[in-house]
């Protein structure tokens, strides 16, 4: 997140890209796969294959990741979702988004595209349910299906797991004052959109996950959260963090004072134009 005044045409907005192309090798390389899993014995039977899906994937890449294991058609796995009895809250309106908890997936001859979604939201229920569902002193305003929401920009932004604590409650503060959040995730996910540069024009842009221009959280989450993500919007720490920038690799930098952050941001673009990571 940059300051509300930006002063470049381009800006990239703090996320859990980590400003270098290094972090896209990395995302390529967590791709899901179809891996053969050996039996221990002597035998060396295959045992059924296991899918991994990483955290942070919009649902649209898990589909498409079972249509590939699974050798259907494209499409196959998203036509499956409407038929598939997926136990998703009425706030949801059937979109499993958020609820395709990242995991391996063990697969056998008996497996199909709709039980392992059913699978997947099963599990992301278990994970959210609970007495601590929402965020102390916000137990009362925000409810399941919203700190999911919330769980899924916290995995989106954040440049390392340490810091997503600290991410989740600058969103809180932020709802709890009125603020809009402004957070680069939520528009490249209106936009279907995974690059890591955010422009100016994009903050205009007129969609309901524009929180540039709209107030309060998106009506869905924006990718599929993992544990620690879920756990940081669940119990995020105290503090009175508004704003964050990651200024390089490693350094992100939360604050609650305005000019502050565009300090830390006049920092983080100064580093870009050097051409610094």
């Amino acid at each position: 997140m940059l300051d509300e005044t930006p002063h470049s045409s381009t800006m990239r907005l703090t996320r859990r890209g980590r400003a270098s192309m290094i972090a896209m090798g990395a995302l390529v390389a967590a791709a899901a796969v179809v891996v053969p899993l050996l039996l221990p014995d002597d035998e060396g039977v295959k045992m059924p294959h296991a899918l991994t899906v990483p955290e942070g994937w919009r649902a649209g890449q898990v589909y498409e990741a079972l249509d590939k294991a699974f050798g259907v058609p494209a499409g196959t796995t998203r036509k499956a979702v409407p038929k598939a009895g997926l136990k998703l809250p009425s706030d949801a309106g059937g979109n499993p988004e958020g609820y395709l908890f990242p995991a391996t997936y063990p697969l056998d001859d008996k497996s199909t595209p709709a039980g392992l979604l059913s699978y997947m939201v099963n599990t992301a229920n278990k994970k959210l349910n609970g007495s601590q569902v929402t965020a102390g002193a916000d137990r009362d305003t925000v409810n399941p299906y919203q700190t999911l929401t919330i769980a899924s920009i916290v995995e989106a932004e954040a440049a390392t797991k340490k810091d997503m604590g600290k991410m989740a409650r600058v969103i809180y503060n932020r709802l709890d004052r009125d603020m809009p959040l402004q957070m680069a995730s939520t528009i490249r996910y209106g936009l279907n959109r995974s690059t890591l540069n955010t422009t100016t024009k994009d903050t205009r842009a007129e969609n309901p996950y524009n929180t540039y221009v709209r107030m309060g959280l998106p009506p869905t989450p924006i990718a599929n959260p993992g544990a620690e993500a879920m756990k940081a919007a669940i119990s995020p720490p105290q503090g009175d963090w508004l704003y964050f920038v990651t200024v390089k690799p490693g350094d992100t930098r939360f604050t609650a004072d305005v000019n502050e952050q565009q300090k830390n941001v006049a920092e983080f673009n100064k580093l870009r134009a050097s051409g610094k990571p």
